[in-house]
C-alpha cells in the first residue's frame, strides 16, 4: 500500500460495521437483544452496503463487565442464544456476503471459567500459572496498580493466601501469557472458532497482554489513590506473542484482525499492525478519543468539554502520515466504550445533527484506513442525557460516581452527572432505534437499558425513506469507498496553512490517477475559508445540496475530485 504500490488486501476496502447484540434487536421478547434478532436485521446491514459485521462478544458470560468477562470461550450466552442461533447467522450472513468477527478478550477471563476456578483451588493446581498470583508484599498488594474499573488491582484470595491481577474487575483475573500452555489453550480456541467459519478477531486490550518484569509500582498523581498501570502497555513480549499468534491462528485462515490497544503509539502500531501481516491487520488507538479528558488527572476522562478541533485533526494526521505505507490505521468516531459521536464532536440540537454527522462521517471516511461504523450511528442517534444514577447500567459509570462523589469528593453529584451524560459508556448501548414504536422497535418487553426517547423522531424507518438522511449519506460515502482507489491508497496532506485554523480542517488525498480534497466546517458559524479546489475538479459528494465555493455553512462538509494527466 501508499508508495508500494500493491494490491489492498480485502479488509483494506472493506467498511465494518459493529453490533452490540444487548441492544440491537430482541427477538424473544426478554428485553436484551440476541443472536436472533441480529439474523432478522442482516438484510438492512447488507443494504447498508457494509463488508464486514464485528459482534461485541457472544461467549457464555455472569454479565459482570457486558460480556467482556468470559467463562467459557466455546459456548454461547443463554441470554443471546444458543450455538445453532450463532450458526445460523453466521450461514446467513455469509450467504448475504457479509463476514462475521468475533470480540476475544484474551487478556483475563472470568473467575467462573473453569481455568480460574482450576487456578484458586490450590497452589499447585495445574491451572494455577494460568493467571497472575503473587504474595503479599509487607502484608499488602504485591504493587500499587489500580484496576480500569476503580479499585485496586489486586485481589486477597483468603483460601491460599496470595493475591491474584486483574487490571478490570475483581471478577476479571488477568492471564499470564508467559505460559506457554495458556496461550496454546488461546490459539486452539481461536482456530476451533475459525474452523468452524468466523472470519476475524477483534482483541480486546491486547496491549495488555504482557506484563512488565517484577510488576513494578505505576506513578500515582496527586489525590490518586492507586498508582497508574498504564506502564502495563506494549510490555516486553507483547510483539513475540502476537507473533506467535500469527503463526499459529491467522497465518491458517484468511481473518481480519484488530486489536484494541490501549497506551499505543506510532511506533508501536508500526508492529502491531505492519503490512508484511505478521501480527495484526490493525489496531485501534485512543489518542483521539482522549483529548476531549479531564485537565485533572485524577479525574481521568470525566469531563463535558468538547475537543479543540487543532488538536483532532494534527492528532489524525499524526496517524495517517506515521502508519502511511508501513501499517494500517482503523477509523472511527464511536464505538460501544464511548459517547455517540454527533454528540461528542458534532452538534446534536434539531437544527444541526443531521448536518454534523454527515460532517463527521465524510471527514473520518475520506481517511485511509477501515471505518468502524457503530449501530445507529449511521442514523446519527445521539447521546442518552439520562438525568439520574438509577438509568445507568454501566459498571465503569456507576464506579467512577461512587468513587469520585461519595468517597474522595472531587466532584458533587450534579457535576458528575453531567460527565456521565457526556462520557458514559451507556451512551453507546441504548437499544437501536429502529422505529416509532415503543423502544424504538427494539422490544416491546420493558429493555434491559433504557431506550433514548427521541426514537421517535430519529429511527431506520424514517430514514430508510429519505434521500437525504444520515442513512442515506453513510451508503454513498461507503459506496465511493468501495469505487475510489484513491481512498484506499492515497497519500494524505492536511491542507498548507490550515493546521492551526480552528474552525476548518481540509485534507487531500492523492495517488497516480486522482486527487480528493476534503474540506469540511467543524462550527455552527458561517466560515470563510481560502480553500478552493482546482479549476478543473468537480463536486463528489456534500451535505449541502449546493456549492458556495469559499462560504462553509454551518457543520457543511464536501469532497472535490481531479483527475491527474
Amino acid at each position: 500500500m501508499g508508495e508500494r504500490d500493491s494490491k489492498a488486501q480485502w479488509w483494506q476496502k472493506s467498511v465494518v460495521y459493529q453490533v452490540y447484540p444487548r441492544s440491537f434487536q430482541d427477538s424473544n421478547h426478554d428485553g436484551m437483544g440476541d443472536l436472533n434478532g441480529i439474523t432478522s436485521r442482516l438484510d438492512y446491514i447488507k443494504d447498508l452496503g457494509v463488508d464486514v459485521i464485528w459482534l461485541n462478544p457472544v461467549y457464555a458470560s455472569p454479565g459482570v463487565d457486558n460480556g467482556y468477562d468470559i467463562s467459557d470461550y466455546q459456548a454461547i450466552n443463554p441470554e443471546l442464544g444458543s450455538m445453532a442461533d450463532f450458526e445460523r447467522l453466521l450461514a446467513k450472513a455469509h450467504q448475504l456476503g457479509l463476514k462475521i468477527m468475533m470480540d476475544l478478550v484474551v487478556n483475563h477471563t472470568s473467575d467462573q471459567h473453569n481455568w480460574f476456578v482450576e487456578s484458586r483451588k490450590s497452589t499447585e493446581n495445574a491451572h494455577r500459572d494460568y493467571y497472575i498470583w503473587r504474595d503479599p508484599v509487607d502484608g499488602h498488594a504485591p504493587n500499587n496498580w489500580g484496576a480500569a474499573f476503580s479499585g485496586p488491582a489486586w485481589t486477597y484470595d483468603e483460601a491460599t493466601k496470595q493475591y491474584y491481577l486483574h487490571l478490570f474487575a475483581p471478577e476479571q483475573p488477568d492471564l499470564n501469557w508467559e505460559n506457554s500452555e495458556m496461550r496454546q489453550s488461546v490459539y486452539d480456541m481461536m482456530n476451533w472458532w475459525s474452523d468452524r467459519g468466523v472470519d476475524g478477531f477483534r482483541m480486546d486490550v491486547i496491549s495488555l497482554i504482557s506484563k512488565p518484569a517484577g510488576l513494578p509500582d505505576g506513578p500515582k498523581s496527586e489525590g490518586a489513590m492507586y498508582g497508574n498501570s498504564g506502564l502495563v502497555s506494549n510490555g516486553p513480549h507483547v510483539h513475540e506473542y502476537l507473533k506467535e499468534m500469527n503463526q499459529q491462528v491467522m497465518k491458517k485462515h484468511d481473518l481480519i484482525t484488530v486489536g484494541e490497544t490501549p497506551g499505543v503509539d506510532i511506533e508501536n502500531a508500526l508492529k502491531y499492525s505492519n503490512l508484511n501481516n505478521d501480527e495484526l491487520n490493525m489496531v485501534f488507538q485512543f489518542e483521539h478519543m482522549g483529548l476531549d479528558s479531564n485537565t485533572n488527572p485524577a479525574l481521568g476522562k470525566w469531563d463535558s468539554r468538547k475537543t479543540n478541533l487543532v488538536d483532532l485533526k494534527n492528532n489524525l494526521t499524526k496517524w495517517q502520515v506515521g502508519l502511511y505505507g508501513k501499517a494500517w490505521n482503523s477509523l472511527y468516531w464511536n464505538n460501544h466504550d464511548q459517547p455517540r459521536a454527533v454528540s461528542r464532536f458534532g452538534d446534536d440540537s434539531e437544527a444541526y445533527r443531521v448536518r454534523s454527522a454527515k460532517m463527521l462521517a465524510l471527514v473520518l471516511h475520506m481517511l485511509q484506513g477501515t471505518p468502524y461504523i457503530y449501530e445507529g450511528e449511521e442514523l446519527g442517534m445521539t447521546n442518552a442525557n439520562f438525568n439520574s444514577l438509577s438509568d445507568y447500567r454501566d459498571l465503569e459509570s456507576i464506579n467512577a460516581y461512587h468513587e469520585l462523589v461519595d468517597d474522595e469528593q472531587l466532584v458533587d453529584g450534579d457535576t458528575m452527572l453531567a460527565y456521565l451524560r457526556f462520557h458514559s459508556r451507556d451512551n453507546a448501548r441504548t437499544p437501536m432505534q429502529w422505529s416509532t414504536e415503543a423502544n424504538g422497535g427494539f422490544s416491546d418487553h420493558e429493555p434491559w437499558l433504557a431506550a433514548n426517547p427521541n426514537y421517535k423522531e430519529i429511527n431506520a424507518a424514517a430514514e430508510l425513506n429519505d434521500d437525504h438522511s444520515v442513512l442515506a449519506f453513510y451508503k454513498e460515502l461507503i459506496r465511493l469507498r468501495h469505487t475510489l482507489d484513491v481512498i484506499t491508497d492515497g497519500r494524505y496532506e492536511q491542507v498548507p496553512g490550515t493546521e492551526q485554523n480552528e474552525s476548518v480542517y481540509a485534507y487531500t488525498r492523492t495517488n497516480a490517477q486522482q486527487s480528493l480534497l476534503v474540506v469540511a466546517n467543524y462550527t455552527d458559524q458561517i466560515i470563510q475559508t481560502e480553500v478552493t479546489p482546482d479549476s478543473n475538479s468537480n463536486l463528489l459528494i456534500s451535505n449541502y445540496d449546493d456549492d458556495r465555493g469559499s462560504e462553509l455553512r454551518p457543520f457543511e462538509a464536501k469532497v472535490y475530485s481531479s483527475i491527474i494527466g
